[in-house]
């Protein structure tokens, strides 16, 4: 062990930025990941949002480097966590559909950095499975609430026990129903709706009900800060925030469109990321383990699918990944469609969403008006009646054709499909290929895959 680490931190000291010479690359430092819970990127102050109160994660991007292009591979919690722990893509791991269970023998971080002498651990919401491929120290019950006795405990004893330390703190918020935070901080009548939203009351008031989560989750996060500089753990410990796929609202969470599969993700590392970077690297949920893993000063085992994008941290290189993939698999999740799946491709300029049942009607649990997230939805139906904007939405959310192609330079929020532009043929061709390869390389047979989903779910909701 003492010769891997040896070797692991020696490559490490070889390859850092000018800025990172200022100050030796730790050989083990701490690792805290704060992960929100169906929160859209664009809905962060840092990230251009203009209706929501994040004071907290906003001076933080300014102390470290802003990732304005970090993707996932689904845009729901449990395959997506899962993708995070392990490195390994959803269909390989066999944990694709939502509350899923990676495949027997699968390994997670935990196991990964043992060997480093870390102590590793999870607080708040848990969504995977099973405990033996993800052995976390699980601070308390993963409640709805986050126990922040817990984690101080935890920090004391790491530091009582002379040991690095890997922590994941994952908050519920702003998951719906939107029951935290306070929404008179925020004016229905005065925010700006999405131009991918029908305008109503409705969608307002529910609207604001999640701006007053993200607020509640900011101070989430502002007490994790708070309890590093307390026990003096600040200048050695690398944190990240990120805020996993998009919102429950259509087009974001449940859909392969960058508000469904892109993420923010902020890194802060004193003394060695310069604070107020920002990179245009394509990075993946997937690469976050082994990223991790080499930090910790250890080679990256074969079986992770993800690649390690140390050197942008570091300033050594800015670019990562020339392609990200993403895969909806629609079967098993509260009131969805039986079958729709969806599979994507993103390349710098362009994201190509292959639909392998685009003859059926896309549902979840908002447009089956379940809970109090479906009300606002039931306003976009009515008001689609006698308003063309409103019905055009409605019917491209719940009715998509086979192909889609977005050009993401001008067309940022997808709304333009050019699939069937002659013009774009080329393009759509290249990345259709991409895909299909990936598909393939991950053993993904579309529909079938599809239609095996409820065998990789646990037969119980896991939280």
């Amino acid at each position: 062990m003492k010769n891997q680490l040896t070797i692991g931190v020696g490559a490490m000291m070889l390859c850092f930025s000018a800025f990172a010479q200022k100050k030796a690359l730790p050989s083990q430092p701490n690792i805290l990941l704060f992960i929100a819970d169906d929160c859209t990127f664009r809905d962060l102050g840092c990230y251009g949002g203009i209706n929501v109160e994040t004071p907290n994660i906003d001076r933080f991007a300014k102390e470290g480097m802003q990732f304005t292009r970090c993707f996932q591979a689904a845009p729901m919690s449990s395959p997506t966590r899962s993708c995070l722990y392990t490195g390994i893509y959803p269909v390989k791991s066999g944990a694709y559909p939502n509350h899923t269970f990676v495949k027997p023998g699968t390994k997670s971080i935990v196991q990964h950095l043992s060997p480093a002498g870390y102590l590793t651990a999870l607080l708040g919401k848990t969504h995977i499975s099973p405990k033996e491929a993800f052995p976390f120290n699980y601070l308390g019950d993963p409640g709805d609430e986050l126990d922040f006795d817990k984690m101080d405990q935890f920090l004391a004893e790491t530091i009582q026990k002379k040991q690095p330390f890997c922590l994941y703190v994952c908050s519920h918020q702003p998951h719906a129903p939107f029951t935290q935070g306070d929404p008179s901080k925020f004016d229905s009548e005065k925010i700006q709706l999405p131009p991918y939203f029908v305008d109503t009351k409705e969608t307002r008031n529910e609207f604001v009900k999640y701006l007053a989560e993200i607020n509640y989750m900011d101070l989430e996060f502002e007490k994790c800060l708070e309890l590093l500089d307390k026990y003096g753990l600040s200048e050695n410990t690398i944190v990240i925030f990120t805020s996993e796929q998009g919102n429950q609202f259509p087009f974001a969470k449940w859909t392969c469109y960058g508000n469904g599969l892109q993420t923010g993700f902020l890194v802060r590392w004193p003394g060695i990321i310069k604070p107020g970077s920002k990179s245009d690297a394509m990075i993946e949920y997937v690469d976050v383990a082994p990223t991790i893993i080499e930090i910790a000063g250890l080679k990256v085992p074969e079986v992770i699918e993800g690649k390690s994008f140390f050197p942008v941290l570091i300033g050594k290189k800015n670019t990562h990944k020339n392609y990200v993939y993403g895969i909806q698999t629609t079967r098993g999740i509260i009131s969805g469609s039986d079958f729709y799946g969806i599979r994507t491709v993103r390349s710098e300029s362009y994201r190509y969403i292959l639909n392998l049942t685009p003859e059926a009607t896309f549902n979840n649990i908002v447009t089956n008006s379940v809970g109090t997230g479906g009300t606002f939805y039931r306003s976009w139906i009515a008001k689609a009646d006698t308003d063309y904007f409103a019905k055009n939405l409605v019917y491209k959310f719940q009715h998509r054709p086979g192909e889609e192609l977005y050009d993401i330079v001008n067309d940022p929020l997808e709304m333009n499909n050019i699939a069937y532009n002659p013009q774009y043929s080329k393009i759509k061709k290249e990345l259709k290929s991409r895909l299909s390869k990936w598909m393939i390389q991950q053993g993904d047979k579309g529909q079938q895959t599809e239609m095996e989903a409820i065998e990789h779910q646990v037969k119980s909701q896991i939280k």
